[in-house]
């Protein structure tokens, strides 16, 4: 889903040890003039813990007219010790003038001394997306809306085995219902969501997937929104079955590979990621593996992936992709940044090929709102393969 923002700031919070449950936000929107963020405390002096801030939403999309609402960031740490890096967490709301609507709550916390790592995503949906079909080379004529209501639960709780490195267990739960395709599709037919002869009958219907596994996470990036250097490895294996609520029986395998390094200086900042995510079993269409840029949950660890391709715009069983971008700070808190990357989904390991990669990219502006946290506004504007540019708006970096 791409935002086209009107007058467009985003959502966002973050958190710190003198948090307790997570808090609303304090402040009450971006002001024009941002006073300058103030010095670091001196040691020895209390800092501040929390910082909060509500951000009104505003943006307009082709298939859902002009969405609003409101989102926030909490950012902050646990203790006073400035080894354990900035927790965050996250809330939006909003809804359409075509009666779509999102409440999203999705955090990142390391407590103290780090012993912990805490992943996780609360979403209910009322979605209406573009639907192509499946696999690599889906056509445009295809496009056709289909909505339908969407809960996700997603939470990961691992310990750390060794400095900065957490072994631990991660649930996902999506349950897909009220299932609607009204419309034709671009090329006059019918919606291709009921003539795609790769999609079954049983996929049309509501859906439970419930799934469990392990997951290993080495992770040394210094800033979990916005890294200038540091490594994160992420390995997920996820088993999906009918022991634990699920309508499909399948096995999701994830590695997520980011790498962040200053260049030339630390005002210029290299960011890498790969991510690739296969599938075995039977697995219905709204589960399969997707290029394009998302609404920031966690199925990909809160990345965005291939700006300026529309959401899922391609997806089958499996899928690869590789992203890089170049981060310039230029004065006072404002950035800019370039971007690119590659990708492809496949519908069996066999089927990948360079001439099939899709192509995606663009530059953005970027507004440090927590210089503490390295926390920033991003706005860009970007394009890709099969799908309009378009300009997209969020919090923190968008990997």
């Amino acid at each position: 889903m791409q935002f086209l923002p009107l007058a467009a700031l985003l959502a966002g919070l973050s958190f710190t040890a003198a948090a307790q449950p997570l808090a609303p936000a304090d402040t009450a929107q971006v002001p024009l003039g941002v006073q300058p963020a103030p010095r670091a405390a001196a040691i020895g002096q209390p800092t501040k813990k929390l910082t909060i801030l509500p951000i009104p939403v505003l943006f307009y999309q082709a298939e859902t007219g002009i969405g609003y609402g409101i989102g926030g960031l909490l950012s902050g740490r646990f203790g006073a010790d400035t080894t354990v890096r900035s927790s965050n967490a996250r809330i939006q709301y909003w809804q359409t003038a075509k009666k779509q609507s999102l409440i999203q709550f999705v955090h990142t916390i390391y407590t103290p001394g780090e012993k912990y790592y805490l992943n996780g995503e609360v979403s209910g949906y009322d979605q209406l997306l573009y639907y192509y079909g499946k696999g690599n080379n889906t056509a445009s004529d295809n496009e056709s809306n289909v909505a339908y209501k969407l809960f996700i639960v997603n939470q990961r709780v691992q310990k750390a085995i060794a400095p900065k490195l957490f072994f631990g267990a991660q649930y996902r739960l999506t349950d897909m219902s009220q299932i609607t395709a009204p419309d034709n599709a671009a090329d006059g037919g019918a919606n291709y969501f009921y003539r795609d002869p790769r999609l079954s009958d049983r996929e049309r219907m509501g859906t439970t997937v419930s799934g469990l596994g392990p997951v290993l996470t080495l992770d040394t990036r210094d800033v979990a929104l916005g890294a200038s250097h540091g490594n994160l490895v992420d390995a997920t294996v996820m088993f999906n079955g009918k022991g634990l609520g699920s309508d499909y029986k399948f096995v999701r395998y994830q590695l997520d590979l980011r790498h962040y390094q200053p260049v030339f200086s630390n005002n210029t900042i290299l960011a890498m990621q790969f991510l690739g995510q296969f599938h075995s079993g039977d697995v219905p269409f709204r589960e399969l593996a997707g290029i394009g840029a998302n609404l920031g949950g966690t199925l990909y660890d809160n990345a965005n992936l291939l700006r300026g391709i529309y959401e899922q715009r391609f997806r089958d069983r499996q899928m690869m992709m590789f992203q890089a971008e170049l981060r310039q700070h230029l004065f006072w808190r404002i950035d800019v940044a370039g971007f690119a990357g590659v990708g492809q989904v496949a519908n069996g390991a066999s089927d990948f090929a360079f001439s099939g990669l899709k192509a995606a990219g663009g530059a953005g502006l970027r507004f440090n709102f927590i210089r503490r946290d390295r926390v920033n506004l991003r706005l860009d504007y970007a394009g890709g393969t099969g799908s309009k540019p378009g300009i997209l708006f969020a919090i923190g970096e968008a990997f």
